[in-house]
């Protein structure tokens, strides 16, 4: 499913299902982080690195540990860029070699609607208004849900390339659906705030894609160099 949101440079790991992390080796310094964690917590930090590790093999780079750095960002091995996401039932990560991309967010979520009073606290009364409009047009997506995705692959992808946080406000997001798939479409993302520069130039519109599918809806957010 992530795969099919990133252009070809990128190779993408994916895990359905509850898996079996027993059978999977975390390497010691990872262990230490999740050693008092609860159980789910546990499994999912383990299924996504194993996830991550299978997309370095697939990179030809040696599997290594997934630390996290400034802010929780998963520090990857010189020369990869990626994203990692998980949540009930699914894990994936994404990794490519940084002279391929700048930098790329992905982000999964249940598809259902965002608990009560949620929405209002991560989006801007805009993009309320689009996505009212969306439901009446296409109201078997939980459009809320995706936008709330949408938000933490922007981040995901903002945060390398500038090592700043980056406020649900300060992101103005537009789902666009593509012409007759009603489940699938691109996101174009303005920046309320200075871009990243990336290659010489000022970023402040990003772009990435959306699919919902599978109980989930999941999104992507590329960065190239030009």
């Amino acid at each position: 499913m992530i795969e099919e949101l990133l252009p070809d440079p990128v190779v993408a790991v994916e895990t359905y299902g509850p898996g079996e992390p027993e059978n999977i080796r975390l390497y010691p310094e990872e262990a230490a982080l999740v050693a008092r964690s609860v159980a789910k917590r546990r499994r999912e930090f383990t299924l996504v690195r194993a996830c991550a590790r299978r997309a370095m093999e697939k990179l030809g780079v040696p599997p290594q540990p997934v630390l996290p750095g400034e802010r929780g960002a998963p520090q990857w091995p010189a020369g990869l860029t990626g994203s990692m996401t998980h949540c009930d039932g699914y894990c994936a990560a994404a990794l490519v070699r940084s002279t391929d991309l700048a930098s790329l967010g992905i982000d999964a979520e249940p598809h259902g609607p965002l608990p009560d009073g949620v929405l209002a606290s991560v989006s801007l009364p805009e993009e309320r208004a689009r996505l009212r409009r969306l439901a009446g047009t296409h109201p078997a997506i939980h459009w809320d849900r995706l936008l709330f995705s949408a938000k933490e692959s922007v981040y995901k992808a903002w945060f390398p390339l500038t090592g700043r946080w980056l406020d649900f406000a300060e992101a103005d997001i537009e789902i666009l659906v593509e012409p007759g798939a009603a489940s699938r479409g691109r996101l174009r993302v303005e920046l309320l705030v200075p871009g990243p520069v990336v290659g010489g130039r000022r970023r402040d519109v990003l772009e990435g894609r959306w699919t919902a599918r599978d109980g989930l809806v999941a999104t992507s957010v590329v960065v190239p160099h030009t």
